[in-house]
C-alpha cells in the first residue's frame, strides 16, 4: 500500500499534491505553547517519523514557542524534499504571559515573514495563511485588505508562494480574493463545531482546501457518548473516527492533528485506515454544534 493511500488521498495545496493527512506542530513546543519541548529528541523523531510515514504537509508558525517549533522543523527536515509543504501562519504574536495578540501592523507583517524564513531556512514560505485577530471567540467580521495586501507585496516579491486565510469568515474570503488568489482556510471545525458547513462546501466548489484546526477538541478534546460508542464497534479510538469523519466529510479537508508523542502520531495516521459507513456518518453528522 502506499504511503497516499495509507494517509486518505491527495489534493493539489497551491501547485503541489500533498497527502490530506497532515501533522500540525503547535504541540511540540512547551507547556501553553510556550518555550522548548520536554524532550527535544522525541520533537525530533516525531517529525522525522510523520515525514517517513507519507507526511508532506507540515503546518506551523513562529509564534508556536515563539520560534521554537520553526526551528525544530529546521533542524529535524532540513535539507526539505521537494514534495514537503510547510504552511506558517503570521498575524498574531506572544507576550511574555504566552498571550497571543494582534500583530498586523505593516512591519509587523514583514517582519513575520523574514523571521518564518530565517526559522525554517527557506528562501521562500510555500503558504503564509493570514490569521485574522478580530475576536478571541472564532471568526469575527473585519477588513483583512490592508494585511493582506502587505503579504501580497511579500508574494510579488518571490518571498511566498502561496497566500491562504485563517479564523475568518465568507466575507473575508471573498474580500481576500479581490486582492490575491486564495489557496487554502484553516478555521476551527471537528465533528462538534459545524459551524463551517456551507463555506466548506462553497469552497470545495472552487477547489480551495479547508484546514479545520483543532480537529480533536484543541485543549479540551471531544467528550461524546456516542463518538466512543461508535468507536468501540469499529475497534478504533475516539479520535480515530473523529478525524475518519473529517476526512470523508469533503475531499478538500486536509487533516493537520498535531501531538507530542510518538505513540499518539501513528494512532492518528491509522485514522485514515477507518472507513465510516453512510449509517455511522448520519450517527456523526447528527452530534450537536458546540
Amino acid at each position: 500500500m502506499t504511503n497516499s493511500a495509507i494517509l486518505g488521498g491527495q489534493y493539489l495545496l497551491g501547485d503541489k499534491v500533498v497527502n490530506r493527512m497532515g501533522f500540525g506542530a503547535m504541540q511540540l513546543s512547551g507547556p501553553g505553547i510556550m518555550g522548548n519541548p520536554k524532550d527535544r529528541p522525541q520533537a525530533i523523531a516525531i517529525l522525522q517519523q510523520a515525514i517517513q510515514s507519507g507526511v508532506n504537509h507540515i503546518d506551523t508558525s513562529d509564534f508556536y514557542g515563539p520560534y521554537i517549533t520553526n526551528q525544530l522543523i529546521h533542524e529535524a527536515l532540513a535539507p526539505y524534499t521537494e514534495d514537503l509543504t510547510i504552511v506558517t501562519k503570521i498575524g498574531a504574536r506572544r507576550d511574555q504571559e504566552g498571550a497571543w495578540i494582534p500583530a498586523f501592523s505593516r512591519q509587523e507583517l514583514i517582519d513575520a515573514v523574514h523571521s518564518n524564513l530565517k526559522n525554517l531556512g527557506l528562501e521562500q514560505l510555500d503558504v503564509v495563511n493570514l490569521r485574522a485577530m478580530f475576536s478571541a471567540h472564532g471568526p469575527a467580521e473585519g477588513s483583512i485588505a490592508e494585511p493582506l495586501s502587505v503579504l501580497a507585496e511579500c508574494q510579488q516579491q518571490g518571498l511566498i508562494r502561496h497566500l491562504g486565510l485563517s479564523n475568518v469568515t465568507k466575507t473575508q474570503v471573498e474580500e481576500a480574493q479581490n486582492i490575491a488568489p486564495i489557496v487554502c482556510v484553516q478555521n476551527h471545525y471537528n465533528i462538534v463545531a459545524k459551524q463551517d458547513d456551507d463555506l466548506i462546501d462553497w469552497l470545495a466548489k472552487q477547489d480551495i482546501a479547508y484546514v479545520p484546526f483543532f480537529p480533536l477538541g484543541g485543549f479540551t478534546p471531544i467528550q461524546n457518548n456516542i463518538l466512543n460508542t461508535l468507536a468501540q464497534e469499529l475497534h478504533a479510538s475516539p479520535m480515530q473516527v473523529a478525524l475518519a469523519w473529517l476526512h470523508q466529510r469533503s475531499p478538500n479537508i486536509l487533516l493537520i492533528p498535531g501531538t507530542s508523542s510518538l505513540l499518539h502520531l501513528q494512532d492518528n495516521l491509522d485514522a485514515m485506515k477507518v472507513k465510516l459507513s453512510a449509517e455511522n456518518i448520519e450517527q456523526l453528522n447528527a452530534l450537536a454544534t458546540n
